[in-house]
Parts: structure tokens; C-alpha cells; sequence
């Protein structure tokens, strides 16, 4: 049983980053940057080294992924209110429109996957997913 879960979970994974790459390869953006703004948009502004924490990726990585952000004016930096060693990172309203409508196009491939799912089963499907995702 493990074996057939294992295959199904990269199946999976494989799948949706095949879905995921084309659709912000149609937006002119990377993937990482994307998520980044996922992080951004569904956590609001962060700190850097936060931010790079709950993405799993340095804080040197993290520049260049803003840097390009910033340059495509989809998020910016500021500093900290009361911390003049921290820099915050922030959508700006261009980026909060890219991920309006990538959180939508996931809403959507949600809907659609989840009509393949029985209903008595969603409810289980969702405390699997939470149990996983705190895992990590």
C-alpha cells in the first residue's frame, strides 16, 4: 500500500508542477518568484529572513528572487518601523494582481480536482493534506 501511495504522491507532485510551470511561464515570471508572491500574498509583508524561512530558501537566494520582484515591480522592500537592521518585503498593487489571479486559477484546478473526489471523502482528504503540510 505504501508503494502505490508513494507513486501516487509524485504523480501528483509531477502533475500539478507541470500545471503550475505553464501557467506562470505565461506570465513571464519563475516559478520561485511566484511563489514568492504566494507567500506574500497569502501572509502579507514579512521580514527577509522570515520570509526566506517559510519559503526554504536562503536569504542570498531570496535577494536575487526580490531584486527581480522589485524590477518587474510586483513587490518592494521598505525598511522596519522599529527594527533599523530589518528589511521588509511587500507586494506592490501590480503583484497583488498576479497573485489575485494565480490564487484563482488554483481555486479553480482545486475545483476541478476535487469533483473527481466523493464528498464524504473531501473532509478526510483535507485533515490528510493538514496533517502533511504540518510535517514539513
Amino acid at each position: 500500500m505504501i508503494d502505490r501511495i508513494n507513486h501516487a504522491v509524485v504523480e501528483f507532485f509531477e502533475k500539478l508542477s507541470s500545471w503550475e510551470h505553464d501557467v506562470v511561464r505565461e506570465k513571464g515570471i519563475t516559478l520561485p518568484q511566484m511563489h514568492t508572491l504566494e507567500v506574500l500574498g497569502i501572509h502579507g509583508p514579512m521580514r527577509m529572513k522570515e520570509l526566506a524561512e517559510r519559503m526554504g530558501v536562503t536569504t542570498g537566494t531570496l535577494t536575487v528572487l526580490v531584486d527581480r520582484l522589485e524590477a518587474k515591480e510586483y513587490a518592494r522592500r521598505r525598511a522596519h518601523d522599529t527594527d533599523r537592521r530589518s528589511i521588509i518585503v511587500e507586494m506592490a498593487a501590480k503583484g497583488r494582481e498576479l497573485f489575485e489571479e494565480h490564487d484563482r486559477l488554483h481555486l479553480g484546478l482545486t475545483e476541478e480536482l476535487l469533483a473527481a473526489c466523493p464528498k464524504e471523502d473531501r473532509e478526510a482528504l483535507l485533515r490528510c493534506l493538514t496533517a502533511m503540510n504540518e510535517r514539513f
